[in-house]
């Protein structure tokens, strides 16, 4: 331990010089540096600035002390990374401009990875697989939906380190990436190559004629748009009812959940949000609405803004929601860019509740018509349409008292 410590006290007078900071009665400062220069700063920058001294010392002792020259750009990034996961807050967390870019290339619809969907757990930390899209890597590897992701390469998975193990799965055509699972109690690794993988946003096909079938995989890129001109083929196909499948959709864009939501309610509230001083802020939508019956299939990985489509909408009279109780994510993040759009991070900022009041966050939205998945049919992986899904089925059964009623 002593040898640690050799040498660090002369460092602590070498460093304590290198700037002088001068008081004046206006309560400005003054920081000279060795060079001369001077920027003068108020007393509030100045105590702000204070609060990091300790993180600035502990720098320049590694600039000068450690063993070998140091990455300091790495590590004021892994320092940033720290500040926000300090907030032990899995949705709130920083992109690096890699990240950054990946980020907004994804919502694209086209990327470099492997082809998962992810889910994380409010209550045990957990990672689960919640799609493995078609025609990919992972879908050829093996993987299936319903397993758990507990590594990536050297990354121990958790809900905390999900965006990190995120980034590693994206990266350069066809090298591979390790990837374990685990399935039914048994540890499985992949070696998954990486490939160009082509995001599609829904699917939608006609069932028994007269029902309209919407499954709604993600609320991104132009989900909305996509959404609005499948209804609009379904209609022309002569649906007299809808059923729009949210099972497994994770959330996205609120903005993307208000639109299609929007298609369906006249003016009025569909949720509200208040941030930690108590300040509401009302989402509305525009006047204008199809009558279409409505049916929702949810279950418990339907998060985020798949609750503020569903629940919104129900608790609004304009929606039977059939499945399980939902995931229960009833926060808002705010994705906000720095270094003129190179960087930025993602930060929870306020609880959204529905038009009635009620908290979604940590409770989820309760369906009228109760289906639950059977078992041995959770990691099955069902065809467009396909009613040998019980869930489906029974969202039929619903559709189909909808179109009966008077």
């Amino acid at each position: 331990m002593k040898k640690k410590i050799l040498a660090l006290c002369v460092a602590a007078v070498l460093l304590c010089a290198t700037a002088v900071i001068t008081g004046h009665a206006s309560g400005f400062f003054d920081f000279f540096s060795q060079k001369g220069k001077t920027v003068t700063i108020s007393q509030e920058e100045y105590d702000r600035l204070s609060r990091f001294s300790n993180m600035d010392l502990i720098l320049q002792y590694v600039e000068a002390w450690y063993y070998k020259e140091p990455d300091v750009d790495a590590l004021i990034e892994n320092a940033t990374r720290g500040l926000l996961y300090g907030l032990e807050d899995p949705y709130t967390f920083y992109y690096s401009e890699a990240e950054w870019a990946d980020m907004w290339e994804e919502d694209e619809g086209e990327y470099a990875g492997v082809g998962l969907q992810l889910l994380g757990n409010r209550e045990d930390y957990s990672v689960t697989i919640t799609r493995v899209f078609k025609d990919t890597p992972a879908e050829r590897a093996g993987i299936h939906k319903g397993d758990r992701l507990v590594r990536v390469e050297d990354i121990a998975v958790d809900a905390y380190t999900m965006q990190n193990a995120v980034n590693v799965m994206r990266g350069t055509v066809d090298e591979p990436v390790e990837i374990e699972v685990l399935r039914n109690g048994e540890y499985l690794t992949f070696q998954v190559p990486r490939a160009v993988i082509h995001v599609n946003r829904l699917e939608y096909t006609m069932l028994d004629g007269q029902v309209g079938y919407i499954v709604l995989y993600e609320f991104a890129g132009e989900s909305e748009k996509e959404f609005a001109d499948a209804f609009s083929a379904l209609k022309a196909q002569g649906a007299k009812a809808l059923i729009v499948d949210l099972r497994d959709n994770g959330g996205g864009w609120v903005q993307s959940a208000m639109d299609i939501a929007d298609l369906f309610l006249d003016e009025g509230l569909l949720v509200y949000t208040e941030d930690r001083y108590g300040t509401r802020e009302e989402m509305t939508t525009k006047a204008g609405k199809d009558d279409i019956p409505l049916v929702m299939l949810i279950n418990e990985n339907s998060a985020s803004s798949s609750e503020i489509l569903s629940g919104g909408l129900h608790d609004c009279g304009r929606a039977t929601l059939v499945g399980t109780q939902s995931f229960g994510k009833g926060i808002i993040q705010t994705v906000v860019p720095l270094n003129d759009n190179k960087d930025g991070f993602q930060m929870t900022y306020a609880q959204y509740f529905l038009p009635s009041g009620a908290r979604v966050h940590e409770v989820g939205i309760t369906p009228d018509i109760l289906s639950e998945m059977p078992e041995d049919m959770k990691q099955a992986t069902f065809a467009l349409g396909d009613l040998s899904d019980p869930q489906l089925k029974d969202a039929l059964d619903a559709a189909k008292q909808l179109i009966a009623q008077p």
